[in-house]
């Protein structure tokens, strides 16, 4: 049995590690839309800076027969839609207030080139969280997007570092 230090230390790398680790997605629908099996999927991602808050992000998912019958063998469309909303008691943590926001999950929609990103974007003047959901690619970005916003006007929210 290791010692209490290295016990401690073991944790305190081990929950390091856990948060450093991206967000991952919970898929909580699937919905046929034709005969040769593309599929719409349905993910929960929970905030990992803001907690009571849950995004539901739709994308996509071409079938194998697709894929023969069209080609383009490594890559899934870039529509998707995004809905947000509070799903417990709101806790902001150290979230970027910056108007770049910050990138809250992030899935490969093709083999290298092209990603499924959410990006949260603060609204000081109107106390809103802003989710968006687009895609990026390496070459000829993707201008279809989708957004979705959390208001925390008179909600109880607790800031872990102070309201800005």
């Amino acid at each position: 049995m290791p010692a209490p230090s290295i016990r401690a230390a073991l944790g305190g790398l081990a929950t390091l590690l856990a948060l450093s680790l991206p967000v991952h997605a919970e898929t909580v629908g699937r919905v046929g839309v034709d005969w040769i099996g593309n599929d719409i999927l349905i993910d929960a991602i929970a905030d990992p800076k803001v907690k009571g808050i849950t995004c539901h992000i739709t994308y996509f998912d071409r079938s194998v027969i697709d894929r023969l019958k069209n080609g383009n063998w490594f890559e899934d469309p870039s529509n998707n839609a995004i809905a947000c909303r509070q799903t417990g008691p709101i806790e902001v943590g150290d979230i970027d207030l910056s108007k770049d926001g910050e990138s809250v999950f992030r899935e490969g929609l093709s083999l290298i080139w092209k990603s499924l990103i959410v990006t949260r974007v603060y609204d000081k003047a109107n106390d809103t969280l802003i989710y968006l959901a687009h895609s990026s690619q390496i070459k000829d970005g993707s201008a279809k997007m989708s957004i979705s916003t959390v208001p925390l006007f008179n909600q109880q929210v607790v800031w872990t570092r102070g309201k800005p």
